[in-house]
């Protein structure tokens, strides 16, 4: 996902942050191998009071319940910040310029507005391969993945962010009830990430009621940059959303 820095629900920063369009890929191999500073060994040495000092200072109980993978130019964290002011947002994004922006970008968010902001934050991590790093079993109450990289060759399928294996790992880090979120303007991967999330057995799709009456869907739709291209565009946007369910397995008790 992408935002710009001027995005109408934010407010207006006293110094322009620039995108740093120069020389930034689209997308990145999410299989080729990085080095990540801010990834811990395991959700107990990540260092949350580093990302959300204030924040924490005032509530040091609170843990990490949203994250926003592939989060882009941070447009999602911006408009959820306001809307969940008790709740800790992380966004995971795996391209350095870009996350160093985000960055920027809420310092200058946070210093515009004090008392504001002070519960998003981005960090630069692959998520593909790290996740259960940042998150305890049952930790996320949502997941957002909003206009992921296609791969449309088929020689690059297995690296799309959706997919089998990895629905075992989103599984785990969300809670019972939590809910993972889905948009596309691509109808193939659409279809794609339906059907994989359709067959997995802890994971049940949400009802159009269900999605009407969920205040988070309308901002997935227009806060990122690839959403706003979509409306220029006058494409289509293709919104599939999945409630964790309890697994049904019932361990044999022991004779």
């Amino acid at each position: 996902m992408a935002e710009t820095a001027s995005s109408s629900s934010a407010p207006v920063a006293k110094k322009a942050i620039l995108k740093p369009f120069h020389n930034v890929r689209a997308h990145s191999n999410p299989l080729a191998d990085h080095l990540f500073e801010d990834c811990p060994t395991t959700p107990d040495h990540a260092d949350w009071k580093a990302c959300f000092p204030a924040f924490l200072e005032a509530n040091p109980e609170t843990q990490v319940t949203m994250a926003d993978i592939g989060c882009g130019f941070g447009g999602l964290l911006v408009e959820l910040s306001p809307m969940f002011p008790k709740k800790l947002i992380l966004g995971l994004e795996i391209r350095d310029r870009v996350v160093d922006y985000d960055q920027e970008r809420i310092k200058t968010l946070r210093s515009s507005n004090p008392g504001q902001y002070e519960n998003i934050y981005v960090l630069r991590s692959n998520a593909m391969k790290f996740l259960p790093n940042h998150f305890h079993k049952g930790q996320l109450e949502k997941i957002f993945f909003l206009f992921p990289d296609p791969h449309f060759k088929k020689c690059n399928i297995r690296r799309r962010i959706i997919n089998t294996t990895l629905l075992s790992d989103y599984a785990y880090v969300l809670k019972e009830g939590g809910v993972l979120y889905t948009v596309t303007d691509v109808n193939d991967l659409h279809v794609w990430m339906a059907s994989h999330l359709d067959s997995f057995p802890l994971f049940r799709r949400l009802t159009e009621s269900e999605l009407e009456a969920d205040p988070v869907v309308p901002k997935l739709l227009a806060s990122s940059e690839e959403g706003k291209k979509v409306d220029r565009n006058m494409g289509q946007k293709y919104i599939a959303c999945y409630v964790r369910v309890a697994d049904s397995f019932v361990h044999p008790s022991s004779s």
